[in-house]
C-alpha cells in the first residue's frame, strides 16, 4: 500500500496545472511572476509518481477553497481578456472587451493613450525624465513616432536612452506602473494648456487612402476649396515613397521607364537594400546591377537631396496614376494612389 503523500500549497498547485489541457496550463503559467514560475516548475519536476488518492485530495482541496473563498474580482477583466484572446485572437478580443468591460474598468491606460499622441506632445511629457523611463515608453511606440521623440531629446540623453533600449531585457510590472503614474501626472499637469494631439494630416491621409478613389476625389476637392494648405499637407502624406512598394512588377516597370537614372540612384540611396529590391525586381538583371554599382559609387548625399529625388518619382507616379497607366490597390471599392 502506497504511503499517503501530503503536498504543500506549491505541490498542490503543480498537480492542478498538470491536470489541465496544455493550452489551458500555458495561459495560467504565462501570468505568473518569474519566482512563482520557478517554484512551480521545480515542484512539477520533483513530484514523481502521483497516485489517484493524492489527485483526489488535491482537487477536493481546490474545491473546498473555492467554496470558502469564492472567486476574487481582482483583475477579472484582465482574466476575461486573456481567455477571449486565446479564443478569438487579440484584435477581436480587444474590440469585444471594449464593449463588455465594466465602466469602472474602462479607464484607458496612459501608455496606451501615449501611443496615439503626437511626437511633440510626447516629448513635452517625458522631457527631463530618467532615460530608463523614456526607454520603456519609446519601445512601445510606433518606430517613426519614437524616432521623432528621440530626435528631440538632448544629444547626451539620446545616447543614454538608446543604450537602455538595446539592453532593456524584461520590464517589470513595477516599472510599467511607475511609467503609467508618471504619464498620468504629466498629462494632468498640462491639461488645459497642452491639448493631446490626436489625428493629424497623416491619419487623415491613411483613412482617405483606404476609402477608395471616389471618396478621395470628393473629399480632397472639398478640402482644396475650404483649406488649401491643409489639403496640400494631407496630399503629401497620401503620396509617400513607401507607397510605391505596393506596385506590381508591371506597374513598377512603367514607372521606372519615366524616371531619370540619376534621380533613381539618389532616391534609392536613402532606403535599405531590401526595399531597393522592389525596384530591382522590375528591371533586367543587367540594369539592376548597373543601378547597384551607381549607388555604391555615389558619394554621400544630404537627406534633402534624397527626399527631393523621391518626391520627383512620387510626382511621376501620381501623373501615371491619373492617366490610368498604374494603380495602387487598396482593397476597397476601387483603386487609389
Amino acid at each position: 500500500m502506497n504511503a499517503r503523500v501530503e503536498l504543500d500549497q506549491a505541490g498542490r498547485a503543480a498537480v492542478m496545472i498538470m491536470l489541465l489541457e496544455e493550452n489551458q496550463a500555458t495561459q495560467i503559467l504565462g501570468q505568473l511572476e518569474p519566482e512563482e514560475l520557478k517554484l512551480l516548475g521545480e515542484r512539477m519536476c520533483t513530484l514523481g509518481e502521483i497516485d489517484p488518492g493524492t489527485i483526489a485530495r488535491t482537487v477536493s482541496d481546490f474545491l473546498g477553497r473555492t467554496e470558502r473563498d469564492g472567486m476574487p474580482a481582482a483583475d477579472r477583466a484582465k482574466q476575461v481578456e486573456s481567455l477571449m484572446t486565446g479564443a478569438v485572437g487579440e484584435v477581436k478580443a480587444g474590440n469585444l472587451m471594449r464593449s463588455i468591460r465594466p465602466p469602472e474598468a474602462r479607464k484607458q491606460s496612459c501608455i496606451e493613450l501615449a501611443k496615439w499622441l503626437d511626437a511633440d506632445v510626447l516629448f513635452t511629457l517625458i522631457d527631463g525624465e530618467h532615460p530608463q523611463a523614456i526607454a520603456v515608453l519609446l519601445i512601445q511606440l510606433d518606430p517613426q513616432v519614437a524616432a521623432k521623440v528621440l530626435h528631440a531629446l538632448p544629444a547626451q540623453t539620446q545616447a543614454e536612452v538608446v543604450h537602455r533600449i538595446a539592453t532593456l531585457g524584461g520590464v517589470s510590472a513595477e516599472a510599467i506602473a511607475m511609467l503609467e503614474e508618471l504619464l498620468e501626472q504629466k498629462i494632468t499637469q498640462t491639461h488645459g494648456t497642452l491639448p493631446l494631439q490626436l489625428g493629424g494630416p497623416g491619419d487623415a491621409a491613411e483613412i482617405i487612402n483606404k476609402s477608395g478613389k471616389s471618396v478621395e476625389k470628393q473629399v480632397m476637392a472639398h478640402l482644396a476649396k475650404v483649406d488649401r494648405v491643409l489639403a496640400k499637407q494631407i496630399e503629401a502624406e497620401m503620396f509617400r515613397f513607401e507607397h510605391l512598394f505596393a506596385l506590381d512588377s508591371m506597374a513598377m516597370g512603367s514607372l521606372l521607364r519615366e524616371v531619370d537614372g540619376a534621380t533613381l540612384v539618389d532616391a534609392l540611396k536613402g532606403i535599405g537594400e531590401a526595399e531597393r529590391e522592389f525596384f530591382f525586381s522590375a528591371m533586367s538583371s543587367r540594369a539592376a546591377d548597373g543601378v547597384r554599382d551607381e549607388i555604391e559609387t555615389r558619394g554621400r548625399l544630404k537627406m534633402a537631396e534624397v527626399e527631393s529625388a523621391q518626391k520627383d518619382i512620387i510626382d511621376i507616379a501620381r501623373r501615371l496614376a491619373a492617366d490610368g497607366v498604374i494603380s495602387f490597390g487598396n482593397g476597397g471599392d476601387d483603386d487609389y494612389v
